[in-house]
């Protein structure tokens, strides 16, 4: 049995078998995946994981390089924006429109579907390498 970090299995096998530039995203529960792209739906009710347990959890086991968030999260989401540049301080990010992101997003390894239901917080980031 894996005594720490992320103990879901799928979750576990896709951060496993992430390669330099490969990206993912952590997503609200109501974001559209597109088709085609692997789904690790840890969604149990509003709420429940946050996206901040999520990402967390994550970042405690990826090497991220790069992250994309939707410009619309500086107005109605300003206090999750404060907490994602935190946690990703010196990491290289950009923003764009909800509509870009929800295109960028036909290019993902994989998509982490949490229970959160606040406005806009789905974010895709690029696996970097540790070393």
């Amino acid at each position: 049995m894996k005594k720490r970090g992320i103990i879901n299995a799928q979750l576990s096998g896709l951060i496993a078998g992430l390669g330099h530039k490969d990206t993912f995203m952590i997503a609200d529960g109501g974001m559209p995946i597109p088709k085609g792209v692997t789904i690790v739906d840890l969604a149990l009710c509003g709420g429940v994981p946050t996206f901040q347990q999520v990402m967390d959890a994550v970042l405690e086991e990826v090497e991220v390089e790069f992250y994309t968030l939707a410009e619309e999260i500086t107005e109605n989401n300003p206090k999750l924006l404060c907490y994602i540049r935190e946690k990703l301080q010196g990491v290289d990010s950009e923003m764009v429109s909800h509509v870009q992101l929800k295109e960028m997003s036909k290019d993902l390894k994989f998509a982490i579907r949490t229970g959160e239901f606040t406005p806009y917080p789905n974010m895709i980031l690029r696996a970097g390498v540790a070393f």
